[in-house]
């Protein structure tokens, strides 16, 4: 089979690999239909993440169809059509059964990172019954796509864990995929404002189509002083951190409130200062980590109902075969103007 293999820092080929056999009664071998490239794909990249080693297949996203079904598993068959969580869970230790399936004991983030990700034409998935979702009939499989990841990211990550409620002034920093994510889900508690803060004005545009009340141009001035300034001096309810840099991070712990909560989503490869000399006075709460994906059934309800839309995230279609130039294309996300892409295969 082909798949997309990590060669060390700022290397990776598209190549021919061994296709993965069943390993473990509880797995599945899972051919793949369509993935994408997420922004923690171009931080391997950078070598931002030391556990990825040379050989990997990258990719943690993606729906396909059943292959094979180990003689362990119960909840699905070879045909059955599924969607790939990002997270592995085998659903019976103790992280699991608290929905902590990010720090699942024999799973959490491995695909892509610890095993052969999604990337391929071919990924076994470990503990199959509790980390694959049946796909509906009708349903748009380039939306789903969007759930094996960042929306369920945005959501539990920014949203939730920001603990988002009706009136709340919220500010996203940055606007790719996630933050974008984040935005589409915190309208379900009907937040008062929701400030969209990036370097990109063609991100900025598409956030004011998605439903952010204002947007602020980072690039363009003192933004802490302008989020400060738009909230009557006091600052924001929340403050969702989407982009993974010192300086957004920064504007965050900038702008929140007294008694405000910092959120932070994004994948961080360098260190950030934390201002605890003024944030100690504040009252605020500051949430960090990896998504669970344990709203994944909800927001698949969600999408279902037509009141969510995640296919809006998808701006551009590849073959998977042409999955070099689709990383050309959302490493240079500004100048292609891109959000999410869909690779399909033959």
């Amino acid at each position: 089979m082909k798949a997309l293999v990590y060669q060390g820092a700022g290397k990776k080929a598209w190549m021919e690999k061994d296709r993965p056999a069943i390993l473990q009664p509880s797995d599945a071998i899972v051919r793949i239909t369509k993935t994408t490239i997420c922004g923690t794909d171009l931080h391997i990249l950078k070598g931002d993440v030391p556990a990825v080693t040379p050989g990997r297949t990258l990719g943690h996203e993606g729906i396909g169809i059943v292959e094979e079904a180990g003689s362990a598993m119960r909840n699905f068959k070879a045909g059955d059509s599924v969607l790939i969580s990002c997270i592995t869970s085998c659903g019976a230790c103790p992280n699991c059964k608290r929905q902590l399936y990010s720090h699942c004991m024999d799973g959490g983030w491995i695909l892509g990172h610890l095993i052969d990700g999604t990337q391929a034409e071919f990924v076994r998935i470990p503990h199959a019954d509790t980390s694959l979702y049946p796909i509906p009939a009708d349903a748009d499989e380039e939306a789903l796509v969007m759930l094996s990841d960042i929306l369920p990211t945005g959501f539990e990550i920014g949203v939730v864990a920001g603990q988002v409620q009706p009136g709340d002034t919220v500010a996203i920093v940055g606007a790719g995929p996630v933050g974008l994510a984040a935005l589409l889900t915190a309208q379900f508690y009907a937040p008062a404002q929701l400030i969209m803060l990036d370097t990109d004005p063609n991100r900025l545009e598409i956030a004011k189509r998605f439903g952010a009340t204002d947007t602020i141009n980072v690039a363009e001035g003192d933004a802490v002083r302008t989020l400060i300034a738009m909230t009557g001096g006091i600052g924001v309810d929340v403050a969702i951190e989407a982009a993974g840099t010192p300086a957004t991070f920064d504007i965050c712990q900038g702008a929140v409130a007294p008694g405000g909560r910092i959120a932070n989503a994004g994948v961080h490869g360098k260190s950030v200062e934390l201002r605890l000399e003024k944030l100690w006075i504040q009252n605020i709460t500051l949430t960090a980590g990896l998504v669970n994906t344990n709203t994944t059934p909800m927001l698949l309800k969600t999408m279902q109902s037509g009141r969510i839309a995640p296919r809006q995230l998808v701006t551009h279609r590849f073959p998977l075969s042409e999955i070099e130039t689709a990383y050309e294309v959302f490493s240079n996300a500004a100048r292609e103007k891109a959000l999410k892409v869909i690779l399909s295969a033959a």
